[in-house]
């Protein structure tokens, strides 16, 4: 991590003492976040950040700032103070208030963000499965709130293992996502992800591959994937901000291929789509600083 933090209206060193142990939030994880690339110094997809964390904001009854460039200028002057220009972003909003364990605070929420360096995931993935690791029914499924305890077990557990994600299995036996990432199944050159029925997160990687990425002659879209569906699949990779479309070599106790050209053609595709993306955004981003 850097060594320079926001919280609310103040870049702060990182060790500083600015939260109270009281705060409803902080004791029951009730709050959200997003993890942001930034690159060439500016936030990458932030609209589609800023829609989701609104969203999700208002189902799990969190006070969420009231526009976009309150945030972003706060986020901005953090990644000038940070020098993190290419790093990982991460911002929470944290509900201060409600409930009987609820501590002093300044004000109804906290914002808080972080950078780090980038993170080098290697050349692919080896993942684990778990059955039941969703619940698609929850009306929480697809939300990304702070209680993040069980996905960061699951995933310690499996690097103990000697994997690195996990694809984690519905009530349904359906394939949902991995604790920190979109899963994708190749087949030919039709290109399928789980819909969010399946109970997995609203990934922004996701969406633009869904939405916005196109390569001639190669179709995504959403489809209900069982683990014989990964085993069939000519390639399968995962997606993330951090990770962007990373090839998975093998998927516990099924026979995996190893495929990569559709993989690759899309990774090139979403590549050129970034730079296009960065390009066009920087001088809306010297207004907004």
């Amino acid at each position: 991590m850097h060594r320079f933090l926001l919280h609310n209206d103040e870049i702060r060193e990182t060790g500083d003492a600015v939260l109270s142990p009281g705060q409803v939030g902080i004791m029951n994880g009730w709050g959200i976040f997003s993890t942001i690339r930034v690159q060439g110094g500016v936030l990458f997809a932030w609209e589609r950040h800023w829609a989701r964390m609104k969203k999700d904001a208002a189902r799990m009854r969190v006070p969420f700032p009231e526009n976009a460039q309150w945030l972003e200028q706060r986020l901005y002057r953090l990644i000038e103070k940070n020098q993190a220009g290419n790093a990982t972003l991460r911002v929470v909003i944290v509900r201060n208030r409600g409930g009987m364990w609820e501590g002093p605070s300044q004000g109804a929420f906290d914002t808080i963000a972080l950078t780090a360096p980038l993170n080098d995931w290697g050349d692919a993935v080896k993942l684990s499965l778990i059955p039941h690791g969703r619940h698609a029914a929850s009306e929480f499924a697809g939300t990304k709130y702070n209680s993040w305890s069980e996905n960061l077990t699951r995933y310690e557990r499996a690097h103990e293992r000697g994997f690195d994600e996990v694809v984690l299995l519905n009530e349904r036996g359906e394939v949902a996502e991995c604790t920190s990432a979109n899963i994708f199944a190749v087949k030919g050159d039709r290109v399928s992800t789980p819909p969010l029925s399946s109970g997995c997160l609203p990934g922004v990687t996701r969406a633009l591959l869904l939405e916005e990425v196109r390569v001639p002659g190669i179709s995504v879209a959403e489809q209900v994937l069982f683990p014989a569906d990964l085993e069939d699949a000519d390639e399968i990779f995962i997606t993330s901000t951090t990770r962007d479309l990373m090839p998975a070599a093998a998927v516990e106790g099924l026979k995996v291929r190893q495929g990569r050209r559709v993989r690759d053609l899309l990774q090139d595709a979403f590549s050129a789509y970034t730079k296009h993306y960065v390009a066009t955004r920087v001088r809306e981003v010297e207004k907004v600083r």
